[in-house]
């Protein structure tokens, strides 16, 4: 990338840090670490990342520590606790809203605060520590685990982003309540509108998964070192039930881990004057976060995601970059249907051996913290960048059901303009909305739909995308044996179907 004048008020990736404890089922459960344990070793582990006594430096100069919403437990400021294990003392804590896209929106917010004179040096960190209280939760004989809680009336941090309910209650009372069920509804539309055979596009997801675990293998921070075939991906066996069809467990993401991840981000003057090493610098060169529509009884269609196309063009554009001109790529991962709807609007194929779409290895297998995934995404990029000088990575953000979505480029050289961080909201709020049939019954034709099945591995519920003769969406579900049985061996999008006022769908 062709270099420019630097101003001093740069915004750079000094530092970044990730953490893991591996599982131990004979260990001691009290002796592993609390998430907010973990966030202050990733921060330590980026300090020494900016080669030591400049990181402690730039810790100690923070003016605002930013932290990732922990799911695996409960805390009211969980940058307090962090900066008291550190002996920091930053002006303002924050705490992110739930999203995956959280740590790459959170960044780029953080570089254009930088740039505008607003913070020298700021730091991320996130943890999830789920392994370790599902463990304890199972057996009621371990000790109930002593982690920190804040007393009533502590000071509440600054929300960075909206809470916001994901779904409606039409679509909570039909078993969209938690991404497994929903993400799989993506899948089955993005097989439905490229007219593949249910057993070619569940043999094409398991090439892709098995890409994906290979990466993860050679990743020193992934939870899961295992290289899967693609046979061991999407074969149906005792570790590898059917969760939701057509995901068995290695689809999914694997919220199950202890990890954290943390970034120090700074000013290029405040990088300079802690001694950082030139070269240990990675530079934001633009960024773009937008919204879909956001509850799913809106969405235009369940096989596309035009905020997805927008913030990856957006982000491109505003780098006067082609998508040609990125080396590394990390594209959430969630489930396979968030990697293959981000490389669609890239027009980048995803069976291409020698253009990887992962740096880590996904959240099935290099590990899904929560809402931290994309800081360990970000630090692994960061020491790809480096290694390879002048070097563009691009990583992708996604938070609730393919709803938020962030995008950003970096690179180990300064971009070919200052630092941008843009939305193109207005462009995906102008496209078109489906209107919801709350109230529809009678004859509909199945857009999308999936068969969740039960911990025994048995089919149990189906849940359906329905279209009136309207165009309008409404949502059933199925729970006839047969039936849902024939929803996995026969293509469903696309069936007659009768929805009755209750809810209950009989396929035709």
């Amino acid at each position: 990338m062709g270099a420019v004048a630097l101003d001093p008020r740069t915004p750079v990736l000094a530092g970044a840090g990730q953490v893991l404890e591996p599982p131990d089922p004979d260990g001691e459960l009290t002796e592993r670490a609390e998430p907010v344990g973990l966030m202050a070793r990733a921060l330590e582990e980026a300090a020494r990342d900016c080669g030591g006594a400049p990181g402690r430096q730039l810790l100690e100069r923070a003016q605002s520590l930013r932290i990732m919403v922990p799911l695996s437990w409960s805390y009211i400021d969980p940058a307090a606790l962090v900066a008291e294990r550190l002996g920091i003392v930053p002006a303002e804590h924050a705490l992110t809203a739930i999203g995956g896209n959280g740590p790459q929106t959170v960044a780029a917010a953080t570089a254009a605060e930088i740039a505008d004179g607003k913070l020298d040096v700021a730091l991320l960190a996130g943890a999830e520590c789920t392994w370790t209280r599902l463990a304890a939760r199972r057996d009621p004989a371990r000790p109930v685990l002593s982690w920190t809680t804040q007393p009533a009336g502590t000071p509440v941090p600054r929300l960075l982003g909206t809470e916001r309910a994901p779904v409606t209650d039409t679509e909570l009372a039909r078993g969209l309540d938690r991404p497994r069920n929903v993400f799989p509804l993506f899948e089955n539309a993005l097989r439905a509108a490229w007219g593949e055979s249910i057993d070619d596009h569940q043999a094409r997801l398991a090439q892709l998964w098995a890409r994906f675990s290979e990466v993860a293998a050679s990743n020193p921070h992934a939870w899961s070192r295992a290289a899967y075939t693609p046979d061991e991906i999407q074969t149906i066996a005792p570790g590898n039930r059917m969760i939701a069809f057509p995901y068995p467990k290695r689809m999914n993401a694997n919220d199950r881990v202890d990890m954290g991840a943390a970034l120090i981000l700074c000013s290029l003057e405040a990088a300079r004057r802690a001694g950082v090493a030139e070269e240990n610098l990675v530079f934001p060169v633009a960024a773009a976060d937008a919204n879909d529509h956001w509850f799913l009884s809106h969405r235009r269609d369940l096989h596309s995601s035009p905020a997805l196309e927008a913030t990856t063009s957006a982000v491109l554009e505003t780098a006067a970059l082609g998508v040609d001109d990125v080396d590394h790529l990390d594209l959430y991962s969630c489930f396979p249907c968030a990697v293959q709807l981000a490389a669609a609007v890239l027009g980048i194929a995803v069976d291409d051996p020698g253009r990887p779409l992962t740096v880590t290895g996904g959240l099935g297998f290099a590990g899904g913290p929560g809402n931290n995934y994309v800081t360990h995404s970000l630090a692994t990029m960061a020491g790809l960048l480096r290694g390879q000088p002048g070097s563009v990575g691009l990583v992708t953000g996604l938070g609730w059901y393919v709803t938020k979505h962030s995008a950003g480029l970096w690179s180990s050289a300064p971009g070919r303009t200052p630092f941008r961080h843009v939305s193109p909201q207005s462009q995906v709020d102008a496209t078109e909305q489906r209107m919801p049939a709350t109230d529809a019954e009678g004859d509909t034709t199945v857009e999308t739909y999936t068969v969740v099945h039960d911990r025994a591995g048995e089919p149990s519920l189906g849940i359906l995308a329905l279209l009136d003769d309207e165009g309008r969406r409404a949502w059933g579900n199925v729970t006839d044996p047969d039936a849902l049985c024939e929803l996995e061996t026969r293509e469903g999008c696309g069936r007659p179907a009768k929805l009755h006022a209750d809810g209950r769908v009989d396929l035709r």
